[in-house]
């Protein structure tokens, strides 16, 4: 068997395409054009990277953005300020603070920091909490993508049994509650999982997010299953996921390719997000 290959990046295309008719739609009924603000602190490759993506998918589905880079050594005092002053920006919908910060600035006062309404990321206790509840809010952006992934391969959850590897805020907790509310059975696993194997050869669907290359092989996965991969390494000169590629290729039914899999996504979800912001505005 050789799994089928579920192409984040031509999906997220499609999907922006659909978005940019919505944009198109708000400019003329409403003459508003959706606006997101990304906060990047310091000079980090991968954020500056990520950053650079985003700016361009804006520009192609019709978003206003604007990047505002400020240097490592900036105190957590400015960059609440900043946010501040975006918050109460009537052309700004979404806030985005990109990740990780440097040490002496707290993610969680810079995320809390945005109103809720701007929250395109999803992070803020109140998005969360609305998650938690089946509330209408913010869905955390790469936890939606894989959602929309599963959706337009097909994949009817309702009575799966899902195996999450990782507990993040950001991926593993918001993509098990997203599961759980589609009917499937859903298993978090984490770094101090005993035979972490004995529990994903279970899964129909298992979406790995632990941050370790590699770290789940062809012998891992059950004959057939999905397999998402969320996870970035670097690798020597290439990246990798936290799954084996070509040895759990060999046993799935379809996998996620790294790179070119879930990342697309999270940025689609991000102008999906803002756009839904502007709406609601």
């Amino acid at each position: 068997m050789t799994a089928q290959i579920i192409d984040g990046k031509a999906t997220a295309r499609l999907l922006e395409k659909e978005l940019a008719l919505e944009a198109q739609e708000l400019q003329k009924e409403r003459a508003l054009v959706p606006g997101l603000a990304v906060v990047l602190v310091g000079d980090d490759p991968a954020s500056r990277t990520y950053v650079n993506n985003k700016e361009r998918a804006c520009k192609r589905v019709g978003i206003y953005s604007e990047v505002h880079r400020l240097p490592g050594e900036t105190s957590q005092e400015e960059v609440l300020a900043l946010i501040h002053r975006l918050n109460h920006d009537p052309a700004i919908h979404g806030i985005l603070v990109q990740l990780p910060l440097p040490k002496h600035i707290s993610d969680k006062a810079c995320i809390q920091a945005i109103k809720p309404e701007k929250d395109v990321d999803g992070f803020h206790p109140i998005s969360a909490g609305n998650l938690l509840i089946g509330d209408k809010g913010f869905v955390p952006c790469t936890p939606h993508g894989i959602l929309v992934l599963l959706d337009r391969l097909g994949v009817d959850l309702k009575g799966k049994h899902a195996v999450i590897v990782g507990r993040s805020n950001i991926v593993g907790k918001p993509v098990a509650l997203l599961l759980l509310s589609r009917h499937a059975t859903v298993t978090i696993c984490h770094s101090r999982t005993p035979d972490l194997g004995l529990h994903t050869r279970q899964a129909d669907v298992l979406v790995v997010a632990i941050g370790r290359a590699e770290m789940v092989t062809g012998d891992m996965v059950k004959p057939g299953a999905v397999v998402i991969d969320v996870g970035v390494n670097q690798l020597g000169d290439k990246l990798v996921g936290d799954v084996h590629f070509a040895s759990a290729q060999a046993v799935a039914g379809a996998i996620t390719p790294v790179p070119g899999g879930v990342g697309p996504m999270t940025i689609g979800m991000l102008m999906k997000n803002t756009i839904q912001a502007a709406r609601w505005a």
